[in-house]
């Protein structure tokens, strides 16, 4: 049982997933401090600061925050667009990288020096017959 268990986790699937999780991990504290710290403030500027955390309404004994809801939504969406953005930041990248150097246009430079010999040879055996 424990063999079976070392196997399982020496193959490459549980470890690229692994890996894939705490980067992920990492990656969402980046893009979370991203939209909290640059990007709300930006939109706080044109929206005055509106904060819709203290909406709320109740019935009987439950109170029901649906500004919560809201500010989680639009920062949801805020994450998901700059998500895409550095998505297709990277895919550009990657495309550029990827992209075989541009080969010069060739450029007509006129006859070699062997062709121009080539011709001279040809044109004194015609004249000389």
């Amino acid at each position: 049982m424990i063999n079976e268990f070392k196997d399982f986790i020496a193959k490459g699937n549980v470890m690229d997933m692994a890996v894939g999780i705490i980067i992920g991990a990492a990656f969402t504290a980046i893009v979370t401090s991203l939209v909290e710290d640059l990007v709300n403030p930006l939109i706080g500027l044109f929206v005055g600061g509106l904060d819709f955390s203290a909406l709320s309404f109740g019935l009987a004994d439950a109170q029901f925050m649906y500004g919560n809801f809201i500010t989680a939504l639009i920062n949801f969406l805020i994450i998901a667009f700059v998500v895409f953005m550095l998505v297709k930041m990277v895919n550009r990248v990657r495309s550029m990288a990827e992209k075989p150097d541009e080969v010069a246009p060739e450029v007509d430079t006129g006859p070699s020096e062997l062709d121009v010999l080539l011709e001279i040879r040809d044109a004194l055996k015609r004249d000389a017959a």
